[in-house]
């Protein structure tokens, strides 16, 4: 569902009550895509604040989902812009939200950067939403961030992976089954973005371990498959 004609923000449910929003852009030499996670439950869960000037764009695909005053938790990856650059104007849109995050963040950057106290997650702990619960994992400079980490939501599987599998490209479908790796890796070759951590292996696996069937990256398509089996093809890429 396109949810803003101008900017081509889109709105699909990729897993049960789990919805990419995606926002399009131009770019030299080719286009890029922005995208948050709506988990609508009785706690509503938004995973990727995004840009700061996306907030309108973003805004109005969680309209149309939901009244955007009912989220509870502003939820990401790591501090970057588009992971969490419009978090304040979401914390004043929704009153009773706060950001959720992990300890690492809520220690060195969002206690002091949000306007409202973070809810620091630790390493393996778990939220009910409701219908849906969230499990954090650390996953320091994984791909990049001292204080990254990921959420998986068990009910559905889906492992919200924020920068990992970043495919270039705007039009990308909302969740795909075909090979995101290849492009993805070559997306990495082109911009070395990952940190190269050493512990890089054991935390993919740990995560392929989750054995989660939808995979619903920050850029480009979501995607449904083995996700055990592509987090492992991506450690060994990485140990190449």
């Amino acid at each position: 569902m396109i949810t803003n004609k101008q900017s081509g923000t889109t709105v699909h449910e990729v897993a049960d009550g789990i919805y990419r929003i995606s926002t399009p852009v131009a770019l030299p030499g080719g286009g890029f895509s922005f995208n948050q996670y709506l988990i609508a439950d009785d706690e509503p869960l938004l995973f990727h604040a995004g840009l700061r000037k996306m907030f309108p764009l973003v805004h109005e695909a969680v309209a149309s989902v939901l009244p955007p005053q009912r989220l509870r938790h502003i939820a990401f990856s790591h501090v970057e812009a588009d992971e969490c650059g419009s978090l304040n104007e979401w914390l004043a849109a929704a009153p009773q939200s706060a950001p959720l995050c992990g300890t690492v963040a809520a220690l060195v950057s969002i206690s002091d950067l949000a306007d409202r106290p973070p809810r620091a997650l630790a390493d393996g702990e778990s939220l009910s939403l409701g219908k849906h619960t969230v499990r954090w994992y650390d996953t320091p400079h994984l791909p990049h961030a001292w204080e990254c980490g990921f959420l998986m939501e068990e009910s559905t599987r889906t492992l919200l992976c924020g920068d990992l599998f970043t495919q270039g490209g705007a039009d990308n479908p909302p969740v795909t089954e075909s090979d995101i790796l290849g492009p993805s890796e070559a997306f990495r070759r082109q911009m070395d973005y990952f940190s190269h951590t050493r512990n890089a292996r054991a935390m993919l696996e740990r995560l392929a371990g989750l054995e989660p069937t939808t995979l619903a990256c920050m850029h480009g398509s979501a995607w449904r498959g083995d996700g055990a089996k592509l987090l492992h093809a991506l450690a060994d890429a990485l140990s190449a």
